[in-house]
Order: structure tokens, then C-alpha cells, then sequence
């Protein structure tokens, strides 16, 4: 019994430390999230649009470069086809970052299920660039943190947009300056270099074969030329 009490308090403090570790991480991308979430919410009031659907998307899809694009499709009223089409399109990327998230750390199914619908850019990004050092209450308390940074953002770019006088121009590029700072806070050593360049490479491919799929091409001739990148390494590893 006093083994348990002993016990008890040691656990709490790491879970503290643990938790307190993963808003410490999420501070820095978690910074550009917000004031990118207050651009959304921006957006969604010059569009003409109801000012709930910044929080009811941010809640319901949570994928901010999506959101954006779906603003621009719900004002325009494009078809619900289109949209879903897009929607596979823009999100398709996740199936990818499923491979190397660290979602197996998490033993609790409704958890689980949370940090699987939380699995965002940023998250995926954060986890990248530290490997290995994940635990539940980290990596759920990162994710809570992100999600809250995005959706404050919205509802404060609400509440600036109905005071404003005027539209803002240019507010969909703050999601491009966004995933700039984590491709490069992805590569701080020389060991990613040679990631970003078959990044830029299956890119470069897929805006001359299919131009009209961009992104879905990209993903595919990323996944295979890391696929290739893996296979010359383990050989050589092998003949070493």
C-alpha cells in the first residue's frame, strides 16, 4: 500500500513533465498556426459567409490548408462532388504520415481515435523532427495544443473581421508561408537534405506528368523515391 502512495505522486509529476513537454513543442509551429487560424476566420467573413462555419470546420474537418480551399468552394457554391473530390485530394498525404506517426504509443482507443482525427501537418512535422521521444500524455497534449491554437485563431479572426472596414488582400498565402517554416524547421541537419531534394525532384516530375493532380502525383513519387533512398541504404549498411 505505501508502495502505491510512493508511486502515485512520482507518476503524476512525470505525467506533468510529459505533458508540459509536448506544449513546449507544439509552442513554435503553434505560433504560426494562430495567426494563420486568424486569416481563416478573416477569410470566412469576406467571403460573405456565416461567422460559426471558421469553428464548425475547424471542429468538424480540422485541416487548415483544406478549410481554406473549402471557403472558397462553399462561397462559390461549387458541387458536392467536386468538393468530395477534393477533400480526397487535398488529404490523401495523411495515409503517408500514418507510416512513420508514432499513434502506437497510445494504448487508450479513445485516444486513439483522437490523436488519429488530430493528425495534422504540424503534428506529423513536430513528431519528424523528434523521433523516439514520444509518450501518450506528449503526444496528446501537443495534438490538444495545436488544435486549440487553430481553432482560438479562427474565432478571434471572427471577431477582428467584424470590426474591420474593409477586405485584407492576400490572406491565403499565410498557409504557403506556414508550411515553409516546417520544411525548414524539418531540415535544421544535413542528414534531411537529401529528403527535401527528392521532395523538390518528385514535385518538379509531377507538375510535367500530371498537371492537373499536382499533389496526389507528388505524394506517390515522394513515397517511391524514399522507398528507393531506403532500399540503396539497408544495401549498402548490408555490404558494409
Amino acid at each position: 500500500m505505501k508502495t502505491v502512495e510512493v508511486d502515485r505522486p512520482a507518476r503524476e509529476t512525470t505525467r506533468r513533465a510529459e505533458i508540459t513537454a509536448g506544449l513546449k513543442l507544439s509552442l513554435p509551429a503553434g505560433l504560426g498556426m494562430f495567426p494563420l487560424g486568424v486569416a481563416f476566420g478573416l477569410l470566412v467573413l469576406q467571403q460573405g459567409l456565416p461567422w460559426w462555419l471558421a469553428p464548425a470546420l475547424s471542429i468538424m474537418a480540422y485541416a487548415g490548408s483544406l478549410e481554406l480551399l473549402l471557403v472558397g468552394m462553399i462561397a462559390t457554391v461549387m458541387p458536392l462532388a467536386a468538393i468530395a473530390l477534393t477533400t480526397f485530394l487535398v488529404n490523401f498525404r495523411h495515409v503517408f504520415y500514418a507510416f512513420s506517426f508514432p499513434l502506437k504509443v497510445i494504448g487508450s482507443r479513445c485516444a486513439r481515435v483522437y490523436s488519429v482525427y488530430a493528425l495534422t501537418d504540424e503534428a506529423y512535422a513536430v513528431t519528424a523532427a523528434s523521433p523516439g521521444t514520444w509518450t501518450p500524455p506528449r503526444l496528446l497534449s501537443m495534438q490538444l495544443a495545436f488544435q486549440a491554437y487553430w481553432v482560438g485563431g479562427g474565432l478571434v479572426g471572427v471577431a477582428v473581421g467584424q470590426l474591420l472596414p474593409g477586405k485584407i488582400e492576400g490572406l491565403e498565402f499565410a498557409l504557403c508561408a506556414l508550411f515553409v517554416t516546417l520544411t525548414l524547421d524539418a531540415c535544421r541537419t544535413s542528414a534531411q537534405v537529401p529528403a527535401l531534394l527528392l521532395a523538390g525532384l518528385a514535385f518538379g516530375f509531377a507538375m510535367i506528368l500530371a498537371p492537373g493532380a499536382v499533389l496526389f502525383a507528388a505524394l506517390i513519387l515522394f513515397v517511391s523515391l524514399l522507398n528507393v533512398r531506403y532500399g540503396l541504404a539497408h544495401l549498402r549498411r548490408k555490404h558494409a
